[in-house]
């Protein structure tokens, strides 16, 4: 793990290095991203765990949202209407959001949670097709969006974007880090890995409230269901859980959502 993680480490900063020479990065975000550096020794010492942790959560917050300065993510998609009905779709490629899938990758290799290839493809395609079927049927049964199949240009982009810039970086904090946190303490109690898997849901329900309580509410049923992937299968396969629902979502339905 020491000598994957140095790995990561080089190809993380090779490529904020490129990032910064081709005007993608400014220096302001420099101290910010060295914050996170510091941030990652802290949670190594004892004494400063809860100050490493506390801090990466709030400045987590901050790239979430894009208030960090300093970084100027490129616009690949323009306002293009992808389904009729929706509103125009922009796509940005991050380089804020994917700092906080990296420090927990670097700095809590527990969040991993590894299990088998088995397990990882079993919890994947049941819970994504339990998940599919009940979130697509309540979003059509309130209108949220509509029959609508495409494959328009752009769509691969979109997937590579999705799944490694979006589903990951968010699995790994809402399931690997805040989920895996979670059960670590509560799992003694009869009913503490359901309410965590549920509280972690609608944490990340809240983050879809710029969508309004429709995707709100969605996002924390589709929370519960990478959730109980992760429980089952590791990061991995609420990742594949958590791209899966979007891939549907995208080449199946109205996207982004239906006016």
């Amino acid at each position: 793990m020491q000598a994957q993680r140095q790995i990561a480490l080089l190809l993380l900063t090779a490529g904020y290095g490129m990032a910064l020479c081709y005007g993608h990065i400014g220096y302001s975000a420099f101290p910010y991203i060295a914050l996170l550096g510091l941030l990652g020794i802290a949670t190594r010492q004892a004494r400063l765990a809860w100050l490493g942790h506390g801090g990466f959560v709030l400045l987590a917050l901050g790239l979430a949202l894009h208030r960090v300065p300093g970084f100027d993510n490129a616009l690949i998609i323009d306002r293009q209407v992808l389904s009729a009905g929706a509103p125009p779709f922009s796509l940005f490629l991050n380089l804020d959001k994917p700092l906080i899938g990296a420090w927990i990758l670097l700095c809590c290799p527990w969040a991993i949670a590894a299990r088998p290839w088995g397990l990882i493809t079993q919890a994947t395609v049941r819970t994504l097709a339990i998940t599919a079927s009940g979130l697509f049927g309540l979003a059509l049964a309130l209108h949220a969006v509509a029959w609508a199949p495409k494959w328009p240009a752009g769509a691969w982009l979109w997937a590579a974007n999705n799944l490694l810039l979006v589903s990951l970086s968010e699995e790994l904090l809402f399931r690997g880090y805040l989920l895996g946190w979670l059960t670590d303490r509560w799992q003694r109690w009869r009913w503490g890995v359901p309410l965590a898997i549920s509280l972690s849901a609608v944490l990340f329900g809240l983050t879809h409230l710029g969508g309004g309580w429709t995707w709100a509410l969605l996002a924390t049923l589709a929370g519960i269901g990478y959730g109980v992937a992760w429980r089952y299968g590791g990061l991995l396969a609420a990742t594949g859980c958590h791209f899966g629902i979007n891939l549907i979502h995208f080449g199946l339905f109205t996207y982004p959502l239906k006016l």
